[in-house]
């Protein structure tokens, strides 16, 4: 999934800038279905990633049944949070 194909595609532009709050709210919206609907464990996990940085992620024991995916999602928090392990 490349990153500015997936803004232009759920909020109308490659900018992150330029999305308004309107466009966001309706962007995520949008990203919480197609993640629903999503079968590919992958691209699952990287709508969610986007969504979270957005600040629109589900959380996660309902994003993700299998614990693996749930323990991935908490480091990929980590590490965007600046926190890390250990």
């Amino acid at each position: 999934m490349d990153l500015d194909d997936q803004l232009r595609r759920y909020f109308g532009t490659g900018d992150p800038a330029a999305i308004t709050p309107p466009a966001l709210e309706a962007g995520l919206e949008r990203m919480r279905v197609d993640f629903g609907l999503e079968e590919d464990r992958g691209r699952r996990f990287a709508l969610w990633t986007l969504m979270f940085m957005l600040g629109g992620a589900p959380d996660l024991d309902v994003a993700f049944p299998d614990a693996r995916d749930r323990d991935a999602a908490r480091d990929f928090m980590d590490l965007a949070s600046g926190s890390g392990h250990g």
